[in-house]
């Protein structure tokens, strides 16, 4: 959250040493578990045993474990593996094959098929685990994780449910561990340079924000998913199909349909086109403006979808537009700030679109667009933010950044550096308003007014049951 933003931690891997008196511990709890709202609604165990964190001396290595090693999660492995203050020593994945080919860049690691083993067999050797699975399995593995005091680097979006998101970031913070959430694009100069130029209202106070996803090719994936086979098929012997579903309903194997790229569609696995790119678009708006938790939000999906009771009941559309009231604050122009979120489907209002610089060919499909009193700002994902109209503000000096990876970003915190640029603290309440707006897409047309307080949708009981979900029997944490 906010207040955590820009703080410096003391230059040692051991937490209770101090910086002016205060324990790195201490600091967390005081700062950001203060800020986070009441008791969750989940039932959780106490940790079975305290943190235990160990003190890094110059040429220690931060040991790891990545679990989840196929599709996104390659790419995380490949980005620690080149931190040379990283020493992977276990990898986790339901597929041999993962593991096979994951064990090249990591010859000296420990290979498990799954999670819990890994944390039973290796917790006492290990520093930290990076989380790159389907969103089902994120929290039970991310929370077991920090129950055992480990530094957790998650890939978006945190987690599956509100509830799940509440939780972990909590455990997160009473913990004092460092955690990451994989929005990549939030450690780069360009997301960087647009937080700056919010936090500075350059374009003055802010009166309305659009984000949109609309990358070619994704409606149409979305089109094509279902329904659910009918016939049971058995799973190849290199996948263990029992240990993907984890959490998750009992559904048959079936190739192409949930397993390996598909999930995301599926309500029982992921959590949509919002979900999955939500927390990238979103992140430089959040940041930039201090938000706090919305005050209600508002769906409109596609029409088909609503109007199939099969596809209604599994996967998610292929289009939504998603509103947030949010509390104002000095940075926005009135006492609430109207969030549109755009994507398949639904586009930007031909307006919105319209006010993109002439070198732009089009409008960036992926963006956030902030209308402020005195101009705009485009935040295209991954290019540089463009202040509108360029005439104006010509003269406006891009602020120096140095670079920085985001995965590095995460070591070298774990290590004793300085604080990580996504930290549980401040993009779990984040993550929990994209989620709220899933909430929303599944009772679409109806005003869910929030309490974040309490954890509830207070005009609309039916829409609560889309916050936690049951888990499978054996899977409980």
């Amino acid at each position: 959250m906010s207040n955590l933003q820009g703080q410096q931690l003391p230059k040692t891997g051991n937490p209770s040493a101090s910086a002016g008196g205060v324990s790195r511990r201490r600091f967390l709890h005081s700062t950001a578990l203060a800020a986070l709202a009441a008791p969750l609604a989940v039932s959780c165990r106490a940790p079975s045993s305290a943190p235990r964190f160990r003190t890094f001396s110059e040429n220690s290595k931060l040991a790891h474990a990545s679990i989840g090693i196929g599709g996104m999660g390659t790419v995380d492995l490949q980005s620690f593996v080149k931190h040379p203050g990283v020493e992977v020593v276990a990898l986790c994945d339901v597929d041999s094959n993962n593991l096979a080919k994951a064990a090249a860049l990591a010859p000296k690691a420990r290979l498990y098929a799954d999670w819990r083993e890994l944390l039973a067999r290796e917790g006492s050797k290990l520093d930290s685990v990076n989380v790159a699975v389907p969103d089902h399995s994120h929290y039970p593995i991310a929370y077991s994780a920090l129950r055992l005091g480990k530094h957790v680097y998650c890939q978006k979006p945190m987690c599956h449910d509100v509830a799940e998101v509440r939780a972990l970031t909590e455990l997160a913070v009473k913990a004092g561990v460092v955690t990451q959430l994989g929005t990549q694009m939030a450690s780069n100069i360009h997301e960087r340079t647009a937080v700056q130029w919010l936090r500075q209202g350059v374009i003055g106070k802010i009166t309305h924000a659009y984000l949109c996803s609309n990358r070619p090719g994704a409606v149409e994936t979305y089109r094509l998913v279902g329904p659910r086979p009918a016939a049971e098929m058995a799973a190849p012997s290199q996948l263990n199909w029992d240990l993907w579903l984890g959490t998750a309903p009992v559904r048959s194997y079936a190739p192409d349909i949930y397993h390996p790229a598909k999930w995301r569609a599926w309500q029982d696995f992921g959590t949509g086109w919002s979900g999955d790119i939500g927390c990238h678009i979103f992140d430089a708006v959040w940041k930039g403006l201090g938000l706090k938790p919305a005050l209600n939000v508002y769906a409109d999906v596609q029409r088909s979808w609503l109007n199939s009771v099969e596809r209604r009941a599994d996967t998610w559309p292929q289009g939504d537009h998603i509103t947030w009231r949010f509390p104002g604050n000095k940075l926005i122009a009135g006492p609430e700030l109207v969030l549109e979120w755009f994507d398949g489907e639904y586009y930007p209002p031909e307006n919105i679109r319209k006010l993109y610089s002439a070198d732009l060919k089009e409008y960036p499909s992926e963006s956030a667009m902030l209308i402020g009193t005195e101009g705009a700002l485009l935040i295209p994902l991954g290019y540089p933010p463009q202040l509108l109209p360029e005439e104006k503000f010509k003269h406006v000096e891009r602020p120096k950044l140095g670079p920085r990876d985001h995965y590095q970003h995460y070591v070298d915190a774990c290590l004793g550096g300085e604080f990580t640029e996504s930290h549980f603290g401040q993009t779990g309440p984040m993550a929990e308003a994209i989620l709220l707006g899933t909430v929303a897409i599944r009772q679409p047309g109806q005003l869910l007014e929030w309490d974040h307080k309490r954890m509830r949708i207070t005009n609309d009981k039916l829409a609560n049951r889309f916050l936690q979900r049951n888990y499978r029997q054996g899977w409980e944490v």
